[in-house]
């Protein structure tokens, strides 16, 4: 399927008209993320696994687990009943660096900067509440 192909079937999912998809001309490197992306949905997805947790306010445990699509939304029914803002916040920097990652053909786990986060909270110890660190990955969804 070319990139032009993977564009219309953005476009009708997110609502593009025709004039929106002409801004996206060819060799655009949107058009490589947006095939690229597509074809790495079926196959990966991106988890984040608390490794650490005291004293959370939203009650994250060690090993609970966040799952998003390779597009960075959330599939709600594969994480905590309780998404905290300040903790999700900081899974931007990591996902973003999986989807450009993707988006080159290149290894989605092989990026250097950011694999673990910790939630803004400093911790009981330095006049916060708690603390959580969560590490991100890509996961195969082929078996």
């Amino acid at each position: 399927m070319d990139e032009k192909k993977f564009l219309r079937r953005f476009g009708e999912r997110v609502g593009y008209t025709e004039a929106d998809m002409e801004q996206i001309p060819e060799g655009d490197p949107r058009l490589r993320q947006i095939s690229k992306l597509a074809r790495a949905a079926a196959r990966y997805s991106i988890q984040g696994e608390v490794v650490a947790a005291r004293h959370c306010n939203s009650g994250y445990r060690k090993g609970d687990k966040f799952i998003l699509d390779v597009d960075g939304n959330f599939v709600t029914k594969h994480c905590p009943p309780r998404l905290c803002v300040y903790l999700v916040a900081q899974m931007q920097i990591p996902v973003a660096l999986i989807n450009e990652r993707l988006s080159e053909g290149l290894d989605p786990n092989q990026f250097h900067f950011m694999h673990y986060v910790r939630c803004p909270d400093t911790g009981l110890e330095c006049a916060g509440y708690g603390e959580v660190m969560l590490r991100l990955s890509v996961a195969s969804r082929v078996k």
